[in-house]
């Protein structure tokens, strides 16, 4: 059995060999993260305020989400080769370009009934680059998660990622041990210094996206936030929260 997030955190950081975390870095974060509460650089609101994403009010944010932060993952390239881009965005934001774009040209997207038997020529077309050429990273992967995430929602689900997150009844730790239990592909795991540790970044960030997007509310109350690691904290406010001057 993995430890959780937090224990794992504490279990990596006591047995690492090569790298260690620096207390006065921790330090400069909190005061980073706090200057920007302060100043409303970093806000819930600014989740829907960010043009590729959904609002709350949209019928299809949380399987717009749960689409997403399924596909979100290594984006990266060397520095030698061409960024994969989509209008102009890249990383995440490319990703989240492609999809938006799909639902624009009435692509039924956001449904597990489609993505679960999505074909290769399809999600080619949907992730197709602004140069033509360049390719979405690790697409037998993504495609591959596609057909997981959507088939296990079809078979339990009744097809909805929503019906996941009522099932947890405004818990975010039952809502993460639902995700990785359900979706192997969530389920990032590793053994490290004698025990199995466990990171779930997609699966926490996943809680947090819904958090935000909903303001806290309906599908995005929690009673209990707090047990989401800070590493998922930290990613969602340079990724979404955080708008400098």
């Amino acid at each position: 059995m993995a430890l959780t997030p937090k224990e794992s955190g504490e279990h990596i950081v006591k047995n690492a060999k090569y790298v260690r975390v620096l207390p006065e870095g921790i330090k400069k974060l909190t005061q980073e993260v706090l200057a920007g509460i302060l100043d409303k650089r970093i806000d819930v609101s600014n989740f829907s305020q960010h043009d590729m994403h959904p609002k709350p009010t949209d019928a299809y944010a949380a399987e717009w989400i749960f689409l997403v932060d399924t596909l979100n993952f290594c984006f990266w390239t060397p520095t030698n080769y061409t960024k994969y881009k989509v209008n102009g965005q890249t990383g995440y934001f490319a990703l989240c370009a492609a999809v938006n774009r799909a639902i624009a040209e009435g692509v039924d997207i956001t449904n597990a009934e489609f993505y679960s038997k999505i074909d290769a020529e399809t999600l080619r077309h949907i992730f197709r680059s602004d140069d033509g050429d360049t390719a979405v990273p690790l697409f037998d992967k993504r495609i591959s998660c596609l057909h997981e995430v959507g088939n296990r929602l079809l078979e339990k689900w009744s097809g909805k990622f929503e019906n996941v997150v009522l099932a947890a009844k405004n818990s975010a730790k039952e809502l993460l041990t639902l995700i990785v239990q359900e979706f192997p592909c969530f389920r990032d795991e590793a053994d490290f210094a004698g025990q199995r540790v466990a990171i779930y970044k997609r699966a926490q960030i996943l809680i947090g996206d819904l958090w935000a997007c909903y303001r806290g509310v309906g599908l995005g109350a929690f009673n209990d936030l707090e047990c989401i690691t800070m590493f998922t904290v930290n990613y969602m406010v340079t990724r979404m929260y955080y708008h400098p001057p």
